[in-house]
């Protein structure tokens, strides 16, 4: 038996969730290839093997494109899987952490969007996620759900990497300006979900802890915005760049189609996290601050 299960252990919020639950002790964290998410008997075979008391599911399909034309798959990942594993920990009284993302809003508000707004995911990606939520809000499971946006980290493939790497090779280089959203480090999110598995896991309630939050760094910015704000700092921190602030080129996202559509407004309200929990989230360009810097000592 384990005290706590971990999917998607080499994905980015996984491989930080490594490190932030292991002081908490009986962690098992799994690749997916040692449980594949895709398939019901595989997940459930798992599960019984360690019997958890926690499970935390940041494993997911996240290719946003790609899932336009593989929705099989991206459904089975993100829709089925997190239903599986809720009634499991429904039947078995553990508790489930399970992650989500701004694309179940259409980013049509003007202002951040709170727990409560009206869902219209716009892509299969969205829409796989939104039925994921609500597969384990349906099983009566006691969960924790987290809606979070623009991840990044040390670890992995994501947008810092790409604008760092790009900086180096490109003189130019276009970027879109008009989709906001928090960069929100995986770190971040694994030190969270720590607090919330310290704070929750052994709380007595009549019906059991069933919340959704919102979690992201503070603030908010553009892609432009924030691919500046890299360059800068890798510039600042001696990485040596073939691309200056100045041939950081803003453009619509009109003029950069993708097959998934993008929220222009991923900016999420995490009030609700704060007040209910007492986290204090950093500012955005802190997380990116430090990755920039470990990236360059490696």
């Amino acid at each position: 038996m384990s005290a706590i299960l971990v999917t998607g252990a080499n994905g980015q919020v996984g491989y930080e969730l490594r490190r932030s639950l292991a002081p908490l002790g009986g962690v098992v964290a799994l690749t997916r290839q040692e449980m594949n998410l895709a398939n019901e008997a595989s997940v459930l075979a798992v599960l019984r093997e360690h019997e958890p008391r926690i499970i935390v599911n940041p494993a997911a399909y996240t290719a946003v494109d790609r899932a336009e034309s593989d929705v099989d798959l991206a459904m089975a990942v993100n829709a089925t899987a997190p239903g599986v594993l809720a009634r499991w920990a429904a039947d078995n009284d553990a508790l489930l952490i399970h992650y989500s993302t701004d694309y179940v809003f259409d980013g049509t508000k003007n202002t951040p969007y709170a727990e409560g707004d009206a869902v219209n995911p716009q892509s299969v990606y969205g829409e796989s996620k939104w039925r994921g939520e609500e597969a384990v809000r349906s099983s009566g499971v006691r969960h924790v759900i987290l809606r979070t946006s623009w991840v990044y980290g040390h670890h992995g493939s994501n947008f810092l990497k790409t604008i760092l790497r790009l900086a180096q090779e490109r003189s130019e280089l276009n970027v879109v300006a008009d989709q906001l959203g928090a960069p929100t480090s995986a770190a971040l999110i694994a030190d969270v979900t720590r607090t919330i598995v310290e704070r929750v896991s052994n709380l007595q309630t009549t019906d059991g802890f069933k919340e959704t939050f919102h979690l992201t760094a503070r603030g908010n910015t553009s892609w432009h915005g924030y691919a500046e704000h890299i360059v800068r700092e890798a510039s600042a921190g001696g990485f040596k760049l073939a691309l200056s602030i100045d041939k950081l080129k803003p453009i619509s996202t009109a003029e950069y189609p993708t097959p998934a559509k993008r929220p222009a407004n991923s900016k999420l309200d995490c009030t609700k996290l704060m007040n209910r929990l007492g986290i204090t989230l950093p500012a955005w360009q802190e997380g990116v601050d430090h990755v920039v810097a470990s990236l360059r000592s490696t």
